[in-house]
């Protein structure tokens, strides 16, 4: 295959069904997961900054004499990164301090410059951050503002639903995704409803205000996103940590598959719903890759 762009390979990632973690579920209930880390920036993020860039530049609101500049706990970072040093933009990153080593590596690999935020104040104080600096410099950047952009639960709308339904043949019955900006659950269970109202869609987030989840919101004590709205689930699952992490373990040894602990989270999700179905087609996302991780994994 040959592609003019590395950008034309962000989506149509594939579906795996889980066999291993799945022994011992009801017969007729099927798990699948959505390979997210095939896009070339290595995260669902990919999907999501890309449509916001796109949508900028069509705009007039990216010019060339601006900096794309945006808060991220790390994958779209990492996203905006790898779009800008492909599409000629230079790009600035505002960041909690305590994100993973490899995500600041890789943005940095793709030319971008960080500036980091407190360790202490997670994801919203990336976002304090990110708009104190947009306000102090009127006119010198491009700020996609993912957390209250339509732009990014829409870009879950035009492919990753899409996706699901093509892949499934429409047989996908319950859909699961864990929840950071929540773009990916809000735009993925708007486009699955539409295709079958009778799709369960169900959004993940911590149990606890203090977690190690990274990339998550726990939506009770965090600033909840624009773009977030709960009614548009059917439930919410509370997603704790160490099951989290054992189950990444897990899913190394047995399906030889190596994610990131969101991913973990989704399947402990997807594990519990199964065990409540006589019969279902059960898919969820698997958002990045472990690699992006291996400084903290225990293993």
């Amino acid at each position: 295959m040959i592609v003019s762009s590395i950008l034309d390979r962000i989506g149509n990632t594939p579906l795996v069904r889980l066999r291993e973690v799945t022994k011992g579920l009801p017969a007729g209930v099927e798990i699948y997961a959505k390979l997210e880390y095939f896009n070339p920036g290595g995260s669902v993020k990919d999907r999501a900054a890309y449509h916001m860039i796109k949508a900028g530049i069509a705009s007039g609101e990216l010019t060339r004499d601006k900096i794309i500049m945006d808060p991220t706990s790390g994958n779209t970072g990492v996203a905006y990164a790898m779009i800008g040093a492909a599409l000629g933009y230079e790009v600035e990153l505002v960041m909690p301090a305590n994100a993973s080593q490899q995500r600041k590596d890789i943005a940095q690999a793709f030319g971008a410059s960080l500036t980091f935020s407190s360790p202490f104040d997670g994801s919203d104080g990336a976002i304090r951050l990110a708009h104190k600096i947009y306000k102090e410099s009127p006119g010198r950047y491009f700020m996609p503002d993912q957390y209250n952009n339509p732009k990014n639960p829409d870009a879950h709308y035009m492919t990753t639903g899409v996706e699901i339904w093509e892949q499934t043949r429409g047989l996908v019955t319950h859909f699961v995704a864990t929840m950071g900006t929540s773009g990916t659950a809000m735009g993925t269970s708007k486009r699955l409803k539409a295709y079958n109202p009778g799709i369960v869609c169900i959004g993940g987030q911590p149990r606890d205000a203090l977690h190690g989840l990274e990339g998550l919101k726990h939506m009770p004590s965090s600033i909840v996103p624009g773009i977030y709205d709960e009614a548009s689930l059917d439930s919410v699952f509370w997603l704790d940590t160490e099951p989290a992490y054992d189950m990444v373990e897990k899913l190394g040894r047995d399906e030889g598959l190596v994610v990131g602990y969101s991913s973990g989270a989704a399947l402990c999700a997807c594990l519990e719903l199964a065990k409540t179905l006589e019969k279902g087609v059960i898919v969820t996302i698997f958002c990045d890759h472990g690699d992006r991780y291996f400084e903290g994994m225990r293993w």
